[in-house]
């Protein structure tokens, strides 16, 4: 049965000792993966948040900020999560919050999504926090080495054993296809019967794809595309599981990896997002200079529900364009984003009709597909 009575707010000061005092009974390993923190305006507010400030990099559970006054927390106070109540939308500069109509029922369904994975979700702040302070190369290459601890891990064998991994087969043909027209290159993934869901095949064949405009210099221009009814649906359910060890999975990552590509030919990259983009089709979007999405276009990170954390670079590029806490509520609750929010957020930078994101398809190294 879900609990849905809000957890209650310590006090600033209360979580400062509970996190340095009492770390084995408030972590994850204690059973209480989320530290849910409030705070108010006043002078004694500011010291314990100082406090509460220099025991949160240490903490081994999900510390939310929950401001019962009128400003938030003061950047030093690095909470993973912030929520603040008031209405949704308008609050798109200012990165370290999440704006919740319902703080009580926001609470409910960020607790809820940890539960789904203790272990991963503590794992994931844990990675964001590092994140930060790596550069972008490094990131992608921490997030791997979290993502192959967690697959070995209860939670996501717990989820390997009751998944649905009843995706259509890849035909023979590449999953990815590439068009040059002068300077500008265009890259497609095109397995859309399953919504370009990334296997295997997909990965390899987009890497190489993307070793073209690496290895020219001459290519001024990367468009990346998805053929079908969506840009990128995630990861294909049928491979999980299917590495032979959680060692081997992370060479392959990391010499194989899309998003060490994209991070590369990021300053020349352009995405273009239509329906889903989910798990990677979201990580891969946000390495791109300049991501535009149709209106349609809608952003997800289920990976946390799985037992694992983003791995497609997604703990290194998301938190770069909409910051740490607003990356660790999509992933902690697997929320969905719109393409207005996306857009509020600094997740796109624009967001086109229908008619002006088929007028941007209209090239001539394009020609061969169909992008919606």
């Amino acid at each position: 049965m879900v609990d849905r009575a809000a957890p209650r707010l310590l006090g600033a000061a209360e979580a400062a000792v509970a996190l340095r005092l009492a770390a084995d009974d408030v972590g994850v390993l204690g059973g209480s993966a989320m530290v849910a923190v409030g705070f108010g305006d006043t002078a004694d507010d500011a010291a314990a948040l100082g406090a509460l400030a220099a025991e949160i990099p240490f903490a081994a559970a999900v510390v939310v900020g929950v401001p019962t006054g009128s400003t938030l927390p003061p950047p030093a106070v690095a909470f993973d999560v912030v929520l603040a109540g008031e209405p949704p939308g308008g609050n798109g500069a200012d990165r370290s919050s999440v704006a919740v109509a319902d703080v009580d029922a926001a609470l409910v369904e960020l607790r809820s999504g940890i539960a789904r994975s203790p272990a991963a979700s503590v794992a994931l702040v844990q990675l964001l926090r590092a994140g930060q302070h790596l550069s972008l190369v490094d990131a992608v290459l921490a997030e791997s080495f979290v993502y192959s601890m967690l697959q070995s891990g209860p939670d996501h064998r717990a989820w390997l054993a009751g998944r649905d991994a009843a995706l259509p087969r890849a035909g023979g043909g590449p999953l990815v296809r590439g068009g040059r027209h002068g300077s500008r290159l265009d890259v497609a993934l095109t397995r859309p019967e399953a919504r370009n869901a990334v296997s295997a095949r997909l990965r390899d064949d987009l890497h190489a794809a993307l070793d073209v405009a690496l290895a020219d210099p001459t290519v001024a221009e990367v468009h990346l595309w998805g053929v079908g009814p969506s840009f990128c649906s995630g990861g294909d359910l049928h491979e999980f599981g299917s590495a032979p060890d959680p060692v081997t999975a992370h060479l392959v990552r990391s010499t194989r990896s899309p998003a060490l590509d994209l991070v590369r030919c990021s300053p020349r990259l352009v995405a273009h997002v239509h329906g889903a983009a989910v798990g990677a089709g979201m990580e891969w979007a946000a390495f791109a200079h300049r991501v535009e999405a149709r209106d349609d276009a809608v952003f997800r990170l289920p990976e946390v529900g799985m037992g694992l954390v983003p791995g497609a670079g997604g703990t290194a590029s998301v938190p770069r364009r909409i910051g740490r806490q607003r990356t660790a509520w999509v992933a902690l609750t697997g929320a969905t984003i719109d393409a207005a929010t996306a857009l509020d957020w600094g997740l796109v930078d624009e967001v086109v009709t229908p008619d002006d994101f088929a007028a941007s398809a209209d090239q001539p190294s394009l020609r061969w597909t169909d992008t919606a």
